[in-house]
């Protein structure tokens, strides 16, 4: 193995990261035509899925969340968001939503199979990603990147075949993500953190700078027959760790290859985690719970614990309680 690559690891769902990432979850679910109630046409069970757990319509019921940030980048599917603050909203293929749990939110993730006449597949990543001793006591925030304004890379290859390289954080060369929510580890620029969703046609090659000597990095090889890096060969569905401080090239086999990339600086504080709980001692840990206990981080302003939108609801954001609405160009 390459003197650069410092692990590989097979991937079912879970991809177990570093400072300053915690984890990601990798879902991918083929889920059937939808009815009348957004829900699966055939009966299902909770097992059959790996993100079913609302009573109709699959998905994240009403649940909370302080300390860190989720970064949630939706390749397939449809997601309706609900929280604590009082905003909503409904996300889709291509966008990504960024939420700072700071010092507590609830919300609710809903994936509403909005299709009658066809499969549903959902394919999404949430990021989990930490929050620094003092951006853990700021207020909840959250940003939708929308798939019309995240900034895309188109490299050209030695044979012309072209690559393309999403920029969801961060910068590539001299193109820069959307800003991100201001108490993010990743809104300052000296952290060096980078998030791309790379897009390699058959036989493509594309390379990717070096970054500090100090910064985490991983490639997850997610889709695709084969990726070379340096001089292994690997299959999909794996995790790969890299020296940072190095340029990586990347070639596709003989299908398009796509790859989460991830990278930044360490915060290197102390983590005590209690599921979705992230502080940096036991005592705050239980200081946390305790608050989460007397106050809910607010009251949930919806009537159920699991809302959707309409079938026909067009993707929007609100914020500010419900003050503000944003909808994309592409609506």
């Amino acid at each position: 193995m390459h003197q650069a690559i410092y692990s590989i690891v097979p991937i079912k769902f879970r991809l177990d990261l570093k400072d300053p990432f915690i984890f990601a979850a990798h879902h991918l679910d083929h889920f059937p035509k939808g009815n009348a109630e957004l829900g699966p046409q055939h009966p299902a069970v909770n097992q059959e899925y790996s993100m079913y757990y609302g009573e109709t319509v699959p998905g994240f019921p009403q649940h909370p969340h302080t300390g860190f940030e989720t970064i949630t980048l939706v390749e397939q599917g449809v997601v309706d968001h609900f929280d604590s603050l009082g905003n909503a909203g409904r996300y889709a293929a291509g966008d990504v939503q960024w939420l700072s749990t700071g010092n507590g939110v609830e919300h609710c993730e809903m994936f509403p199979l909005i299709h009658q006449n066809r499969a549903n597949p959902l394919e999404l990543f949430q990021i989990w990603f930490n929050s620094s001793s003092e951006q853990k006591q700021q207020d909840p925030d959250y940003k939708m990147l929308w798939r019309e304004d995240i900034p895309h890379v188109y490299l050209k290859d030695a044979q012309g075949n072209i690559a393309d390289i999403r920029v969801v954080a961060g910068q590539f060369n001299q193109t820069f993500a959307l800003a991100c929510p201001a108490h993010s580890w990743a809104a300052a620029t000296k952290n060096h953190v980078n998030i791309f969703l790379i897009t390699l046609p058959a036989h493509t090659q594309v390379t990717l700078p070096a970054t500090t000597a100090t910064s985490t990095r991983f490639a997850y090889f997610y889709q695709g027959s084969e990726l070379k890096l340096f001089d292994h060969s690997l299959q999909s569905r794996h995790l790969v760790e890299l020296q940072p401080d190095v340029e990586v090239s990347l070639t596709a086999g003989d299908q398009e290859a796509r790859i989460l990339w991830l990278e930044g600086e360490p915060i290197t504080e102390p983590v005590a985690m209690h599921g979705p709980f992230v502080m940096n001692t036991q005592q705050e840990l239980d200081e946390a719970f305790r608050r989460y206990r007397a106050t809910q981080f607010g009251k949930w302003p919806w009537s159920s614990s699991a809302p959707t939108f309409q079938r026909e609801q067009p993707r929007f954001s609100t914020y500010n309680g419900g003050e503000r609405q944003e909808f994309p160009e592409g609506s």
